[in-house]
C-alpha cells in the first residue's frame, strides 16, 4: 500500500479531475462522508457545496483542498466494500474522520487505487496541519492497515509504477494528456533520476519523451519542456503536451530541483545494480548486447545505450525498476562505464536488431548534449513547482519588476 497526499488551492480542480474520470468510464464514486445523503444520490452541486461548506469557514487559508491517492499492489484483489473500509479507516487515522470527503475508485492504471477529495478546513474554521502528515500520521496508518487487511507491504516505493504492470502508451489508443500525465506524475514521484537524460530513460519504457526542443526553438530558449508520445520505432508522434498543462506541472525547473535529493536517495541502491551487472556476465568474459540487455531485464533493470553518428557507444544508462534508482554507467565506476562495457560486449559492429534499436540513443554532434534516437531536431502535488509560461500574468509581472529594477541602478 502506497499513499500520496497533495494540497491544492482550488477544490474544483481536483473534484473535476475525478468527476471527468467518472464520465470517461474509468472511475466510480464509491463513498461519501458527511454529505447527508447516499453517494449515488449526490449531484455535482451537492459535492461542491458539501466540501465548500467547510472550506469557506476559513477565508485566510490559501490551500484548502486535499487530494489523496491510495495505491495497492497489482496482485491485490480488493472488493468495493473493502476499499470503502480501508478509506474510512485511513481517513480516521490521519485525522480527517470528521471531514467531508469523497472516495473514487479508479480503473485506469495497472494496479488497484482510490482517490480521496477532501478539505483540511474543519467545521470551526481551524486547519488540520498538513506538515509532515505523510511521514507521521499517514505512515503509521499505512502500516496498521497493511496488517489489519492483510495487504502486501510497501517496500520503499517499489510498485508505484512498474513497466511490467503499466501499459505502454499507444498514440490513437490512449487519451494523450491523461495518459502522459498519469505516467509522468508517477515517474517523478517514484524514480531517483539526476538529469533529464536519466528521466527520459525511465519515460522511454512507457513510450514517452520529455522534449526540450531544438536549441534554436522558442521552447528551448525559454527553458520550456514538452512531453511527447513515441511510436514503436522511437519516433515522436501526436501533439506535444506542455509541461505546465499536466497535473503536477513537471517543468524543467521543477525536475532540476529534484536532482540533488535524488542523488542522495539513489546512493544505497548502487550496489544492487553493480551486482546485477556482474551477474549478467556470470562466468563469461563477453556477451552480445542483446544477451546483456536480456540478462539485466530479468533482474528488472532496463538498459539504454547511447551512440554517436558513427554507431560508437559513448554512454549507457541503467534504470532499476526494482528500487527506482537510475544510474549512468560512469556513476557506478570505471568498470561499468561505456568504454569498459564496450570491451566486454561482442558483435557491436553488426546490424542493429529491433531490440537494440529501442535501446539506442544518438548524439546531436554537440558533445554530451544527448538526444533520443530519431530526435536530432528536437527533444499532483508538486506544489512548489512553477511552470515557465511567458504568457502568464505572473511572468509578465516578473518581467516588469526586472525592467524597473534595471532602470533604478
Amino acid at each position: 500500500m502506497v499513499t500520496v497526499i497533495n494540497s491544492a488551492k482550488r477544490m474544483l480542480t481536483i473534484l473535476n479531475y475525478n468527476e471527468n474520470k467518472v464520465k470517461e468510464g474509468v472511475a466510480k464514486c464509491i463513498l461519501e462522508n458527511s454529505f447527508g445523503r447516499p453517494v449515488e444520490k449526490l449531484t455535482f452541486n451537492n459535492k461542491v457545496n458539501g466540501l465548500e461548506a467547510f472550506s469557506q469557514m476559513n477565508r485566510r487559508a490559501t490551500s484548502k483542498a486535499v487530494h489523496i491517492s491510495i495505491n495497492f499492489h497489482p496482485e491485490e484483489k480488493l472488493t468495493e466494500q473493502k476499499l470503502r473500509d480501508i478509506a474510512n479507516d485511513y481517513m480516521d487515522m490521519i485525522g480527517f474522520g470528521k471531514q467531508p470527503y469523497l472516495v473514487y475508485q479508479h480503473f485506469d492504471a495497472g494496479h488497484p487505487h482510490i482517490h480521496v477529495v477532501t478539505t483540511n478546513i474543519q467545521r470551526d474554521g481551524s486547519r488540520i496541519i498538513m506538515y509532515n502528515i505523510g511521514w507521521n500520521q499517514s505512515k503509521k496508518a499505512r502500516l496498521e492497515l497493511e496488517k489489519k487487511y492483510g495487504l502486501m507491504k510497501a517496500k520503499g516505493r517499489t510498485y508505484e509504477l512498474n513497466p511490467d504492470h503499466a501499459k505502454k502508451i499507444v498514440y490513437g489508443k490512449s487519451e494523450t494528456r491523461r495518459s502522459i500525465s498519469n505516467v509522468v506524475t508517477k515517474v517523478v514521484q517514484s524514480y531517483f533520476f539526476t538529469s533529464l537524460p536519466e528521466f527520459n530513460a525511465v519515460l522511454r519504457q512507457f513510450n514517452i519523451i520529455a522534449d526540450r526542443g531544438a536549441e534554436d526553438s522558442r521552447v528551448f530558449k525559454h527553458g520550456g519542456l514538452q512531453y511527447r508520445i513515441l511510436d514503436g520505432k522511437g519516433n515522436k508522434t501526436g501533439v506535444p503536451i506542455k509541461a505546465y498543462s499536466i497535473v503536477g506541472r513537471p517543468t524543467l525547473t521543477r525536475l532540476e530541483k529534484l536532482y540533488k535529493g535524488n542523488e542522495r536517495l539513489r546512493g544505497p541502491h548502487r550496489s544492487r545494480v553493480i551486482k546485477c551487472f556482474e551477474d549478467s556476465f556470470g562466468r563469461s568474459k563477453t556477451l552480445t548486447r542483446s544477451a546483456f540487455i536480456g540478462a539485466l531485464q530479468k533482474q528488472n533493470i532496463y538498459t539504454l545505450f547511447r551512440e554517436n553518428d558513427e554507431g560508437r557507444i559513448y554512454g549507457v544508462t541503467f534504470v532499476d525498476n526494482e528500487t527506482k534508482a537510475v544510474f549512468n554507467g560512469s556513476d557506478l565506476g570505471k568498470p561499468y562505464a561505456a568504454k569498459a562495457l564496450t570491451e566486454r560486449l561482442t558483435g557491436l559492429s553488426g546490424p542493429t536488431t529491433k531490440q537494440d534499436f529501442e535501446h539506442v540513443v544518438v548524439s546531436n554532434g554537440q558533445g554530451d548534449k544527448e538526444r533520443e534516437f530519431g530526435f536530432a531536431e528536437t527533444m499532483e502535488d508538486l506544489a512548489e513547482a512553477k511552470a515557465f509560461d511567458h504568457t502568464s500574468p505572473d511572468a509578465a509581472m516578473k518581467r516588469k519588476r526586472k525592467k524597473r529594477k534595471g532602470k533604478s541602478i
